[in-house]
């Protein structure tokens, strides 16, 4: 049997095995920093299939897969965490927690690394160089990667590939393009401090709603004149607390948002223009502001010679005709960490049903997959892993 034919075979076999494995994880989902039973099962996989692996960033783990020649060593990444969501749909392996949720198919990204973890060992001896195989906690509290990296997951990688399936692109598509992919994603605090009293006499006071209200509705203009009307960002108020009664004009008002960018400098400009903003419209109204950028994850920026790669593995999958665009997203991914110190790639592979009625978005209390996007999301790690190490 040819090579390829058996790595066709290969892949075919773990097609069953990677829906069961997703199956138990969506069972059994767990929290950021809490996935002590996923990683205890992805260990006892890894075990079987006798390939290595440490403990990294707690509940993370790092798993090596060794070439029979030397040569460069890829990294392939998967989340698996879930998210406090009360499941709403009724499925044999429906959410055994009450509360949490896989709402964003970490459940079958750690499933298909699996799979395809299996099927590069059973090739090892064609590999030129090492593959690593990195199970991450806690994206969606945008901290594992971080931690991972802090750990030192990336020493000694070349280049890496993460995958998110994507409710929004049709099974049997896949989407890979360079540059910006999703956006950065940083959170605003900002009080605003007046002074108190009767709301029966506003004239002595210094009413802190009034500013807070007046920012809100004006801060969306002032981004728009100091953006180029080509450029992505969004600013997003979501939290307003203000006040103890009905009559009773307080002093303070507390707002927390969030600033999502494509791209460092745009980061700086957007979050100076907020900052500066708030203090004008509240020395305007003799009130004070406080106000507070705390930065989250980076834009998630895709190197353009990795994407070329990744492309090809993927065309060799689903063929040109489905490689597929993509608008890029304003959510984030602590993927953007790996990408900021190494080169990489991260793809979208379709996991949307034909009948749109089915397909719900990520985070929704229904979401869920077509289960055949998990062979092609497993076939695009072990096509990537051998592409990239074969260069």
């Amino acid at each position: 049997m040819s090579l390829e034919k058996k790595v066709e075979s290969i892949l075919e076999q773990q097609r069953e095995y990677v829906i069961a494995m997703r199956r138990e994880f969506h069972a059994n989902p767990e929290m950021s920093w809490e996935e002590v039973r996923t990683s205890a099962r992805i260990k006892e996989e890894l075990d079987k299939a006798d390939i290595p692996w440490i403990a990294c960033a707690g509940t993370g783990i790092i798993a090596s897969i060794e070439g029979k020649n030397p040569g460069k060593t890829v990294g392939l990444r998967a989340d698996m965490d879930a998210l406090s969501v009360l499941e709403q749909n009724e499925i044999s392996y429906k959410s055994k927690t009450d509360g949490v949720m896989h709402a964003c198919g970490h459940d079958g990204h750690a499933a298909m690394l699996l799979g395809a973890a299996k099927a590069l060992n059973a090739v090892k001896d064609s590999l030129n160089g090492t593959v690593k195989l990195l199970f991450q906690p806690a994206e969606e509290r945008v901290e594992g990667a971080k931690r991972m990296i802090e750990e030192g997951a990336l020493e000694g990688i070349d280049a890496i590939l993460g995958i998110h399936l994507w409710s929004g692109v049709e099974t049997g598509q896949i989407n890979i393009e360079a540059g910006p992919r999703m956006a950065s994603g940083d959170y605003v605090i900002i009080d605003f401090i007046g002074k108190g009293g009767h709301g029966s006499m506003p004239d002595q006071t210094i009413d802190p709603i009034v500013v807070a209200s007046e920012f809100i509705m004006n801060s969306q203009s002032v981004l728009s004149r100091e953006k180029s009307p080509l450029e992505s960002v969004v600013f997003t108020i979501g939290d307003f607390k203000s006040g103890t009664r009905f009559n009773v004009i307080p002093e303070r008002a507390h707002l927390e948002g969030t600033l999502r960018c494509y791209g460092e400098a745009a980061r700086t400009h957007f979050s100076e223009a907020i900052e500066r903003y708030a203090i004008k419209v509240a020395e305007m109204h003799r009130a004070k502001a406080d106000v507070a950028i705390i930065k989250g994850t980076p834009a998630t920026i895709n190197d353009p010679t990795v994407t070329e790669i990744a492309q090809r593995a993927g065309a060799a999958i689903v063929g040109n005709e489905n490689m597929v665009p993509l608008g890029k997203t304003t959510g984030s991914e602590d993927m953007a960490y790996y990408l900021q110190k190494i080169p990489g790639v991260m793809a979208f592979v379709g996991a949307g049903f034909k009948d749109p009625s089915l397909n719900y978005p990520h985070h929704h209390p229904k979401f869920n997959m077509n289960e055949d996007s998990l062979k092609y999301g497993m076939a695009l790690y072990f096509n990537f892993a051998r592409t990239y190490l074969s260069e």
